[in-house]
């Protein structure tokens, strides 16, 4: 079995581990953030990371009622910036514990005297050992190019971290409710997208979209296909598609559409039916039999009953996706001619 087919399957066992290794270091980060003037967040990432940290972003204006930003490193580690970060949580993440841009604004959150967090995946990395608190993904080795289990790791304690802050009991049994979906999705999704990818041999493009809790998704999907399969993808929220990139779909193009049940579900099925006046293929990743019925491609996701929870099972199927397309292309997904496992940004 391939590196990238392994560690997708490890997402089940890996997100059960989370919480028991976070739960005591968030406690800790919360009574801390209580004592404090905390007013905001700020998160430093890189690529994937970015789009966990987007996740997360969303989940503390929804269920915390604080902004967060995400924020933009070479400001600090190019420019000399003084970013004034006194009343921010800094929260740095990335999965190797080692980008150098991201390890300078947690220092500078330092320098400031706030509350700096780092998210990794490894314990002794230059970023955990910088912050004040770290949050350990737990994810074990991860050999492939493309980051999966980190990922989803890297949503899940952001995810418990907001759902804590919130005392939202609703959310976090949500949580705890995941490991055993990600178990059902895997039990049969692997066929079904097998069976539909072969008609995506020599696919020279496609956009992946979504909106609100999605949309970091859509970002995510589309960066999986690319790196492993080395054709031109791009994520985009829905609500942006219409003000110009719809312009580049024709007949016959494919469009991914991220359909999760909740708030932004109608916006998903407008789009939908909008991308099906234009002709192009439309394939709904989806737990809403509504927006399953508009697409004769579709996939089913195991119901969650939030919107909260659903993206962790769209990025398993994009990921799943990028996998099952390697094999149509021939195409080894745990080598790259251009890309490293660790990238360095400074």
């Amino acid at each position: 079995m391939i590196n990238l087919e392994k560690e997708i399957r490890e997402q089940p066992v890996v997100l059960a581990n989370v919480k028991k290794l976070n739960e005591d270091t968030i406690k800790a980060i919360l009574a801390d953030v209580k004592q404090s003037d905390i007013t905001n967040v700020y998160f430093a990432a890189r690529g994937t990371s970015d789009h966990a940290c987007i996740y997360a972003q969303y989940l503390l204006g929804i269920l915390v009622g604080i902004p967060a930003a995400l924020g933009t490193p070479s400001v600090v580690s190019q420019y000399g910036g003084k970013l004034c970060l006194k009343h921010s949580l800094v929260v740095g993440v990335s999965q190797s514990g080692a980008a150098a841009d991201v390890l300078e604004v947690i220092r500078r959150g330092n320098e400031c005297g706030t509350i700096t967090v780092a998210v990794t995946n490894v314990n002794d990395s230059p970023l955990a050992k910088e912050a004040k608190y770290h949050l350990y993904c737990g994810a074990g080795h991860e050999a492939s190019i493309a980051a999966t289990k980190t990922f989803t790791s890297q949503m899940y304690v952001l995810g418990l971290l907001c759902g804590m802050w919130a005392e939202n009991e609703e959310f976090l049994a949500g949580l705890d409710k995941l490991p055993s979906a990600a178990e059902d999705l895997l039990s049969y999704m692997p066929e079904k997208i097998e069976k539909l990818v072969a008609r995506y041999h020599y696919l020279p493009g496609a956009v992946v979209l979504g909106r609100g809790m999605a949309y970091p998704i859509a970002l995510e999907g589309a960066l999986k296909i690319l790196e492993t399969n080395r054709m031109k993808m791009k994520g985009y929220p829905i609500s942006d598609f219409y003000h110009g990139p719809l312009a580049q779909l024709h007949e016959g193009d494919l469009a991914i559409v991220l359909a999760g049940e909740g708030p932004t579900l109608p916006d998903a099925v407008k789009m939908i039916n909008r991308l099906n006046e234009v002709g192009a293929e439309v394939l709904v990743i989806s737990d809403s039999d509504e927006a399953l019925a508009l697409s004769p491609f579709a996939l089913n996701l195991p119901k969650t009953g939030s919107d909260f929870i659903s993206p962790y099972l769209m990025a398993m199927t994009l990921q799943l996706i990028a996998l099952k397309l390697t094999v149509v292309n021939g195409i080894d997904p745990d080598k790259s001619k251009v890309l490293n496992k660790v990238t360095i940004t400074k």
